[in-house]
């Protein structure tokens, strides 16, 4: 039995019970099918109201921008919003106000880009129920999910504030004495991550960082893929140790081709700057937002179009050349 030191005064969200969540993976269909389908069909048949959601990717970093448009143009509600290393598709997702529980680490800002002025205002109405974490917190918390155990313990956040306003528990080792934070496991139920390459099945590769994502894979009950292509089983079959995310986690595979736009995608294409900075200065007048949203969100069919309305092919390969340039040692 460990001795509780001391408690954080935040809300869970998520029972951290592994019994509970084993049941319901043990009774997950495990079987290789096609799970191809489109990003509407994705969203709505696993993104339910009141779900616990959560994003992969790192800051604009491959996110799976179609997919949180998808959630917003289908009004999803009431949603628990996993912030962790969340910047564009945070912005995307407090504009349609999809969720009211958010377990905070980073949200709003958009890194060197500034913050978002609609989020801002979103989180500061009281519409949301908050409970505070850290980047590192959120890992140790998917990590967790994904080894089976209710917690795992670590040692930051101890005299903190972001610790009062957490759900996290100090510990005395009882090893050694020592004092360390369980961090409570976090099994979201349906999330969405974007990848280079995946087959029909939902074998999925990624090239560059992967932050969190390999555990996020493996915690979630319900997991959407985007993929920049759809490659065959054969090509998967002849470089195994390339696969990071295994079919049987897979859930929908849905190929959305520049589907991290605007973010970046490492390797494929740079940001859209032009169009992250037209998000930040239009948000600035509620009214005006409300015409975007409608303009490049509700009344687009599907995030094809939308990329044809920031400048289509054209525009992509403009940021190709940048990332690219940048590959080459040719930032500066």
């Amino acid at each position: 039995m460990f001795e509780v030191v001391a408690q954080g005064e935040g809300p869970l969200f998520m029972d951290p019970d592994a019994d509970k969540a084993r049941e319901f993976f043990r009774q997950k269909n495990r079987a290789m099918v096609s799970k191809v389908m489109t990003v509407s069909e994705a969203v709505g048949k696993f993104v339910h109201d009141g779900d616990y959601l959560a994003i992969g990717g790192f800051g604009a970093n491959r996110i799976p921008t179609a997919v949180c448009h998808e959630i917003v143009r289908q009004r999803k509600k009431n949603l628990i919003f996993a912030g962790h290393t969340s910047t564009h598709d945070f912005q995307i997702l407090a504009a349609g106000e999809v969720f009211n529980r958010c377990d905070i680490a980073y949200i709003i800002g958009l890194e060197a880009r500034g913050l978002s002025p609609n989020a801002r205002r979103y989180m500061e109405s009281g519409k949301v129920e908050c409970c505070e974490w850290t980047n590192y917190a959120m890992a140790c918390r998917l990590k967790a999910a994904a080894m089976g155990v209710s917690f795992l313990p670590a040692r930051n956040l101890m005299g903190t504030d972001t610790f009062k306003r957490s759900a996290a528990k100090i510990v005395r080792c009882p090893f050694t004495g020592e004092q360390y934070v369980l961090y409570p496991a976090l099994w979201p139920d349906v999330s969405a991550i974007h990848v280079h390459e995946a087959d029909i099945y939902g074998n999925a590769r990624i090239k560059g960082i992967s932050i969190a994502d390999l555990e996020l894979a493996r915690a979630s009950k319900r997991l959407i893929i985007t993929t920049e292509r759809l490659i065959p089983n054969d090509e998967i079959r002849s470089d195994p140790t390339a696969t990071v995310i295994p079919y049987y986690l897979v859930d929908a595979v849905c190929e959305v081709p520049y589907g991290s736009y605007p973010g970046n995608m490492p390797y494929e294409y740079f940001s859209d700057e032009d169009h992250l900075r037209l998000w930040l200065t239009v948000e600035k007048d509620p009214e005006e937002f409300k015409k975007f949203l409608d303009k490049y969100i509700y009344k687009t069919r599907d995030f094809n179009q939308y990329l044809e309305l920031c400048g289509g092919l054209e525009r992509i390969n403009q940021l190709r050349a940048v990332e690219h340039l940048i590959d080459l040692g040719g930032r500066g």
